[in-house]
């Protein structure tokens, strides 16, 4: 094994004298065996003291986890526990949250696309506000206010018109996005 700096491993992982990885106190070739590879192995103790220590920078509600890089229930209530925000993309992400433990009004509504199902799902279950991405979702949303539901907090996804020289299937922030409000025309 090629030797792996240290602050690139968990906080609880230890490398024994004979090349051995262990994390949380459990040999990652014991994990193997038992579960077979490629394995997922998340630390508890290091994904907990990361959350703490952001919300000691930014506060309660300046951080907040982006789902879409990882989400159970177990995820959902840890970081929900720590008191992290809970960034969903589908109502189905919403759905997994809320089943983990997280209040509704603890989730941000934050995709593209967002069908009406997925935005009264939102509206009702209380979220604690939508990031609008088009004007066709803006329409919706008016159209299910008609309806008698409850108006929610919005924030308005804004394209700024910066070209981030990258590849252009992951470059979000030029005016000609597909995501968001251009400054010219929004």
């Amino acid at each position: 094994m090629s030797a792996v700096e240290r602050r690139l491993l968990p906080d609880t992982a230890e490398i024994s004298a004979d090349g051995a990885l262990s994390i949380g106190g459990v040999r990652v070739s014991d994990l193997a065996a038992e579960y077979g590879t490629p394995l997922f192995v998340y630390d508890e103790q290091h994904l907990r003291s990361r959350c703490r220590q952001a919300v000691a920078e930014f506060g309660a509600d300046g951080v907040v986890y982006a789902t879409k890089a990882f989400l159970c229930g177990a995820m959902a209530r840890l970081a929900h526990e720590e008191g992290l925000l809970l960034d969903v993309a589908t109502g189905g992400e919403l759905f997994t949250a809320m089943a983990g433990g997280v209040p509704a009004g603890r989730c941000i509504l934050h995709g593209n696309n967002k069908s009406m199902d997925e935005l009264r799902y939102a509206v009702t279950s209380g979220v604690n506000h939508i990031i609008v991405d088009s004007f066709d979702e803006l329409d919706r949303l008016d159209a299910l206010h008609a309806e008698g539901l409850a108006a929610p907090h919005v924030q308005l996804r804004i394209t700024p018109g910066v070209h981030a020289h990258t590849h252009e299937f992951v470059s979000t922030g030029q005016d000609d996005s597909k995501f968001g409000f251009n400054l010219a025309n929004g």
